[in-house]
């Protein structure tokens, strides 16, 4: 587990933003903002004025081109849609930046390949934003489920993001939870219970989708998805079971303000040794053809 307590012995990775939603402004410019590990290079956004009230707080700088941000850092953070995240992180690959990205990775798989390649051949640190992981509760259970022995699990993730509020966004209404909540679940049911091989899927994904994923262990898992359902919170459990105690993961009562200095410093670390983690952007591209398997039936 990444201890963030050791003082921070390097100079801080500079980090350029693009995008200035909510999402952006809420995490990823307070994140990197705060330090020591990084610092707030620039923001670009479609919207000028978004991109300014978004660095305004941190005295960080506006570009005025994506290539002009590219200038000012060493790395770049995405907090765009999928489709606008695969494209300028190619670009931003290409020209030698750290890539901190959101998930998905890519909206559809061969933009996932296609970003791969390019982070592979240019050689630079990627990480993936999954929020879950880098939580140390997270990292619990998924310690102690590597030691258990796990026959199946059922996990249910839901929300009420689509119905209405910032987060209600044209792609997420178009491609529903499969592609914006599957990362978060497969990711968890992979990582604790075993290998996927193979994930099916039922139903709708813009109202209600449920996945059964076989495990190269024999074990299997099921999960229920929705970001459409009226819930007054949401609701993120997943829940193993098998010749021991069952092992449950329960977000409810999470703060994930302790996942944050954790991702922030794994993400520095990378940079400065120029060694991506286990959550990197090949991690993402292995979710993107899970999610593929259950879009091709």
């Amino acid at each position: 587990m990444t201890s963030t307590a050791a003082p921070w012995s390097h100079a801080p990775v500079r980090v350029g933003l693009v995008g200035a939603g909510p999402w952006a402004q809420g995490v990823h410019a307070r994140v990197l903002a705060a330090g020591p590990e990084t610092e707030l290079a620039g923001v670009w956004a479609r919207r000028p004025e978004a991109a300014q009230e978004t660095a305004a707080p941190y005295g960080a700088a506006v570009a005025a081109r994506f290539e002009e941000l590219l200038d000012t850092c060493e790395a770049v953070a995405f907090a765009v849609p999928p489709a606008v995240q695969a494209e300028l992180a190619l670009r931003a690959a290409k020209a030698g930046k750290a890539l901190l990205l959101e998930k998905p990775i890519a909206e559809d798989l061969g933009a996932a390949r296609r970003l791969v390649d390019a982070i592979e051949e240019a050689g630079v640190v990627s990480q993936v934003t999954l929020t879950n992981r880098y939580h140390p509760e997270t990292r619990r259970f998924v310690e102690a489920a590597s030691e258990a022995d796990v026959f199946g699990a059922r996990a249910c993730f839901l929300s009420d993001a689509f119905l209405g509020g910032a987060f209600a966004t044209p792609w997420r209404l178009e491609h529903g939870a499969l592609l914006d909540l599957g990362p978060h679940v497969l990711d968890l049911l992979d990582a604790s219970v075993g290998r996927i091989s193979r994930v099916r899927g039922t139903g709708d994904p813009r109202r209600w989708i449920e996945l059964t994923c076989e495990h190269e262990n024999g074990a299997v898992s099921q999960a229920s998805l929705s970001g459409s359902v009226n819930v007054a919170e949401g609701v993120a459990r997943v829940e193993l079971f098998g010749s021991g105690p069952e092992l449950v993961f329960d977000s409810s009562e999470l703060d994930y303000e302790e996942s944050w200095p954790v991702l922030r410093r794994e993400f520095a670390t990378a940079v400065r040794t120029g060694v991506s983690g286990e959550l990197d952007a090949r991690r993402g591209l292995r979710l993107q053809t899970l999610i593929a398997q259950v879009s091709e039936g």
